[in-house]
């Protein structure tokens, strides 16, 4: 099994890229903000970690479709048991741990009794017999899953908690209201990594599940490929350091935020997650972190000022739950400026970082709106914001987007957006291309 440990509590730093110029009565700010965080590893004392010389303590719920159309075909639900086998021989040793199977409702596969085992090689080896005895049968009804997980991983004094759920179906045997319902209950609580297999699952589902979550959604076309998505995707669960990172971003009176999203690596608009965080300043939810780096994109409406005049417009940092529940700061910030001038170069000149995301944001957006366009019929929109996918993806550089868009449409000029659909689209490779829409490629600073 892997070891995850590194030498340090992970440290994080913040930089800011922008062009902080505006016109004459200019009131738009863009900002795009990297989080990184390097070092992480063996836990020390310090806000949002465990004690000192431990690894973080965690707990994770795997939670497998074992409905009906599981056993179509057969292979499918041998291939699910194997990839929840190789998940929990990735969990380091001393992780809280359960497996739920579900239908229409939850069932607790292991350990049971309404608790969490913790890995080591007797409760692995208990998990794996357990695990042979799941069978294919009944409905669909995610929401009782995710709620049976919730009360599962809230019963472990843990720091990091994250749920793993395959599905290969529509929710079907409930509403999309109970869902929604579900995922407001357990969104903050903990982070869930979202998998559809097959072709007969929803897109809009899954993805929701993980962007409520703040988890990754992916597809896993072929039954064969579930191991060693699971095993990348523990091992990344494992390497999580610091749960319930908050962006903190104060903004001076008079100042509005119009957005604030992720941008890398994937689009995610987190502008209605805000929590208020005393006078002007507000909490947008990132989820766990381990040794990574993210962008955000923020937008700030600032009061109009004469000539020469500079203010900060916003006032970015870090935050995670104390032990008395009040926030501490995980000791970085950047700070957000506008500066009005009649230099014209300097006002009209866009961050390249600013440009590049833009451009990302767009990509997403259209590759769905196409894609929702090409099944309800109207191909010449279908077309038209494909096309316009097409030029965004090769203009920056994002290649791995581009092949999936190759797939759905013939590419005629990639710079122009000059393209024509497919007659015939795998309905593997449409999905697909929904699913990852939104990933993105970093800018080269």
């Amino acid at each position: 099994m892997a070891n995850f440990a590194k030498p340090d509590v992970p440290r994080f730093s913040v930089d800011v890229y922008q062009n902080e110029y505006l016109p004459e009565g200019g009131r738009e700010v863009n900002a795009i903000v990297t989080v990184t965080a390097t070092g992480g590893g063996t836990i020390g004392k310090g806000p949002g970690a465990a004690a000192a010389g431990r690894r973080p303590s965690a707990a994770v719920a795997v939670m497998v479709d074992c409905s009906g159309s599981m056993d179509y075909p057969p292979t499918k639900m041998r291939h699910a048991r194997d990839a929840t086998a190789a998940a929990v021989d990735t969990l380091r040793d001393g992780t809280h741990f359960a497996v739920i199977g579900g239908t229409h409702v939850a069932t607790e596969v292991y350990p049971g009794g309404g608790r969490l085992a913790v890995a080591g090689p007797a409760t692995r080896e208990e998990a794996k017999r357990a695990l042979r005895r799941l069978s294919a049968g009944g409905g669909t009804a995610i929401g009782t899953w995710l709620r049976l997980a919730d009360r599962l991983l809230a019963s472990a004094d843990v720091t990091l908690r994250h749920g793993v759920l395959l599905t290969d179906g529509r929710n079907e045997h409930e509403s999309p209201d109970d869902l929604r319902a579900a995922l407001d209950a357990c969104a903050g609580r903990f982070t869930c990594d979202a998998r559809g297999v097959g072709t007969d699952w929803e897109v809009k589902e899954v993805t929701a599940i993980a962007s409520a979550l703040l988890g990754t959604a992916d597809i896993v076309a072929d039954p064969a490929g579930l191991a060693a998505d699971f095993t990348r995707m523990m091992e990344t669960a494992m390497g999580k350091e610091v749960a319930d990172v908050a962006l903190r971003v104060w903004t001076p009176v008079g100042t509005a935020i119009r957005f604030v999203k992720q941008v890398a690596p994937a689009v995610e608009d987190l502008t209605g997650r805000r929590t208020e965080a005393g006078p002007r300043a507000g909490d947008y939810p990132t989820g766990s972190w381990g040794d990574e780096s993210r962008d955000y994109h923020l937008c700030v409406e600032v009061p109009p000022a004469g000539l020469g005049r500079e203010m900060l417009a916003a006032r970015v940092s870090l935050v995670v739950p104390g032990p008395d529940g009040t926030a501490q700061n995980l000791g970085a910030q950047g700070l957000v400026r506008a500066v009005w001038t009649d230099d014209m170069t300097a006002s009209t000149a866009i961050s390249p970082q600013v440009a590049h995301y833009t451009g990302q944001a767009e990509l997403a957006q259209v590759i769905k709106q196409g894609l929702d366009l090409r099944k309800v019929g109207d191909f010449d929109g279908a077309t038209a914001k494909l096309g316009r996918a097409v030029q965004l993806a090769s203009a920056s550089g994002n290649a791995d987007t581009a092949k999936l868009l190759a797939k759905v449409v013939d590419v005629v000029d990639a710079a122009t957006g000059t393209v024509r659909l497919k007659t015939r689209v795998a309905e593997a490779d449409e999905m697909t291309l929904e699913t990852r829409s939104t990933k993105t490629v970093r800018v080269k600073k």
